[in-house]
């Protein structure tokens, strides 16, 4: 995914944060694809790099002051907003999100936000708590409707000493994105109404919804070279994630580790573990529908994974005490206040899939459950088609015949839409 870039023009817009650090490699990542980076640097960022840094790296000068008399002359802030293809934040910090939403036009960044018509990528990156709090939500919610693009953030290790949501995704993950964005706007140098007007075009039955979907497997560490996993591809929960946000919804995908792109138009967080998945699942409510299309590994090593791997002295394997892993479905499924209107499960079994799909439904309390027989004669999991069966909490079930992936979720996503309306 390189020609995507070349020759395009790309205003970073660097917010104030530790992640501030990766948006110089970003520059260097950008570059190497063929693209120009303008860098515009808020106060806050400039505690962490510098605008020479960026302004090295970017090979053009670092813009940082609204109130700059050489560039303001000619009214500059203006000339930033539409004199390129797309506009990226990276880091997008929760206050600097809470300002975009806002329309606060305070300073150079946010006044070029506010006046720029470009397709917008933001990057997030914050404290975990401050990603699941109330008022991010919102100011998420209000981005997203906006036609504003996310890229993660991705799960992990913070620089507290605490660990979920809130990583900035990596510079790589940023560029991917910001190709998908733009080859998804065309050549046109569309601004937000065309990205919305592109949508509307077509259906959009979930328009104003939010939607969450899992997707991919969990890795549950053994030692630092051995997790217990499992065969799922992400490519079903992607699929479902695609054409939600095709339908018009506000969509977060929470994925474990998977080797295909993100989704076009999608907020995706990446996580590695069930007990990660859980927790960006609840910083992603609340939501009008929940699909957890991820296959979740059942149980983790009682232990947690040291820095030494396990070695083996010829007495025999190791032990390895399992214990159980958080049933993410249920969780959800059971919440109140938060529950989303619909709670959809999958159930991938390799034999009496009606009945094992019947059974999971009545105990996990959602309200569909889709199921696939993943056995060698129904089709190996992280196959590139599905069968697939819907089991409803009335009793109603509905067989539909082999499809692509694609096209499974296409119709999955219009029957949700018709029993939310209904």
């Amino acid at each position: 995914m390189t020609e995507t870039l070349a020759r395009r023009r790309v205003l970073l817009v660097i917010g104030g944060g530790i992640a501030a650090y990766k948006a110089l490699d970003l520059i260097r990542r950008l570059r190497e694809r063929g693209a120009s980076v303008c860098p515009v640097l808020t106060a806050g960022a400039q505690e962490f790099v510098t605008p020479l840094a960026a302004a090295a790296l970017a090979g053009e000068r670092a813009h940082t002051d609204l109130f700059d008399r050489a560039e303001e002359a000619d009214i500059g802030h203006i000339k930033l907003a539409r004199q390129a293809d797309a506009v990226v934040v990276a880091p997008a910090t929760a206050n600097l999100m809470a300002r975009m939403a806002g329309g606060h036009a305070d300073d150079l960044a946010t006044t070029v936000l506010l006046a720029t018509t470009l397709p917008i990528l933001i990057a997030p990156a914050m404290n975990v708590r401050m990603w699941a709090h109330p008022a991010t939500r919102r100011n998420r919610a209000t981005l997203e409707g906006d036609g504003v693009c996310f890229v993660g953030p991705n799960a992990g290790r913070m620089a507290e000493p605490e660990s979920g949501p809130g990583r900035m995704a990596e510079p790589n993950e940023i560029a991917d994105a910001l190709e998908r964005m733009l080859a998804q706007a065309g050549d046109a140098r569309p601004g937000l109404g065309f990205l919305a007007g592109r949508a509307e075009a077509q259906p959009r039955p979930l328009a104003g919804r939010r939607v969450l979907v899992t997707s991919g497997p969990t890795h549950e560490p053994i030692d630092p070279v051995r997790y217990i996993a499992n065969r799922s591809s992400g490519r079903q929960g992607h699929a479902i994630a695609a054409a939600a946000a095709q339908a018009g919804a506000a969509v977060t995908l929470v994925s474990g580790p998977v080797a295909i792109p993100d989704p076009a138009g999608v907020a995706v967080v990446r996580v590695e573990t069930a007990r990660e998945m859980l927790a960006a699942v609840e910083a992603a409510l609340p939501a009008d529908i929940a699909v957890f299309a991820a296959a979740v590994a059942d149980w983790r090593p009682q232990s947690e994974a040291g820095t030494k791997k396990i070695k083996k002295d010829g007495s025999g394997p190791a032990p390895l005490p399992l214990v159980e892993n958080p049933d993410i479905l249920a969780t959800v499924s059971r919440m109140n206040p938060g529950r989303p209107a619909l709670v959809v499960g999958f159930a991938a079994e390799t034999d009496t899939v009606l009945d094992h799909a019947r059974a999971k439904i009545a105990r996990k309390g959602c309200d569909l459950i889709v199921a696939n027989d993943v056995s060698a004669e129904g089709g190996v999991m992280g196959g590139s088609d599905n069968a697939v069966h819907l089991i409803h909490r009335d009793g109603a079930e509905e067989s539909w015949p082999r499809l692509g992936k694609d096209e499974v979720a296409r119709r999955l996503v219009a029957h949700l839409a018709e029993l939310l309306d209904s």
